[in-house]
C-alpha cells in the first residue's frame, strides 16, 4: 500500500497503516530530512531480520534506530558524555547518527551490535509523527545493498517492492545527503561516515573527535 502524505486524509490513514503493519512485523517505507528508510520494529528480532533480508545485508550491518524525543537516548544508551548531550541538543532532529554504548536491559537484537547502538532524530515531522506512534524504529536506508539510497518513494519501491507492507509518498527528500555517524561509544570519538554534517560542526563540541578514515 502507498499513501500520499501530501493528502490530509491519505497521510493519516498512512499513518494508521504504517503502524499497523509495524505492530505484525512487516517493514514500512518512510521519508525522512536525508534519504528514504526502511522501517521495522526494533524489538521484534522477526522484523529487524525481515529489514535485513529485504535489503540483501548481513547481521555484522545492523540497523540504526530512529527516535522521536531527544529524552529517548538516555532509555537507549548508558555512558553519554556532557560534550555529546550538548551536540544533541543542538543538531537534533537532524541529520546526525550517534553510536553510544547501548542499555544492558533491552531486549532487542538488530544484530552484531557489540553493545552499541546508532540513533538518530530525524528532522522530518512525517517521520516524527510516525515515531511518536510507535516508539523507536529500526531504520535503514531504503535501497538494496550496493545501490546508491532512494530519493523518491517510487525509487524504494523499485528496489524494495513487495518486501515492503506500506510505503509513506512525502515526495522527494529534501537533500539526498546521509547523516553523519559519530561513534562516540569507545575512548576516542570518531567519524564512521562523513554526511551532512561537517567536521568542523562537530568539533564546537569536543575537538577531540578524529575523522573518518
Amino acid at each position: 500500500m502507498k499513501f500520499d502524505c501530501s493528502v490530509d486524509e491519505e497521510y493519516s490513514r498512512g499513518l494508521l497503516a504504517a503502524q499497523a503493519a509495524l505492530e505484525e512485523g512487516k517493514l514500512v517505507v518512510l521519508p525522512t530530512d536525508t534519504v528514504y528508510g526502511v522501517a521495522a520494529d526494533a524489538f521484534s528480532p522477526r522484523a529487524v531480520q525481515n529489514l535485513l533480508d529485504a535489503k540483501g545485508r548481513g547481521r555484522d550491518m545492523p540497523p540504526p534506530v530512529l527516535i522521536g524525543a531527544p529524552t529517548t537516548l538516555d532509555a537507549l544508551a548508558i555512558n553519554i558524555p556532557a560534550w555529546l548531550r550538548s551536540m544533541v541538543a543542538e543538531l537534533w532532529p537532524g541529520p546526525l547518527t550517534v553510536i553510544c554504548q547501548q542499555q544492558a536491559s533491552l531486549t532487542w537484537d538488530l544484530g552484531e551490535t557489540h553493545n552499541t547502538v546508532a540513533v538518530r532524530m530525524p528532522n522530518d515531522p512525517r517521520a516524527l509523527a510516525l515515531l511518536k506512534q510507535t516508539g523507536p524504529l529500526a531504520v535503514s536506508s531504503a535501497n538494496s545493498t550496493g545501490r546508491p539510497a532512494a530519493q523518491t518513494v517510487e525509487e524504494a519501491q523499485e528496489m524494495l517492492g513487495p518486501r515492503v507492507a506500506v510505503y509513506l509518498d512525502g515526495g522527494p527528500t529534501a537533500s539526498g545527503t546521509p547523516s553523519t555517524i559519530l561513534d562516540a561509544a569507545g575512548s576516542t570519538p570518531r567519524v564512521l561516515r562523513q554526511g551532512a554534517i561537517p567536521l568542523e560542526v562537530l568539533h564546537r563540541f569536543n575537538n577531540t573527535i578524529e575523522p573518518a578514515s
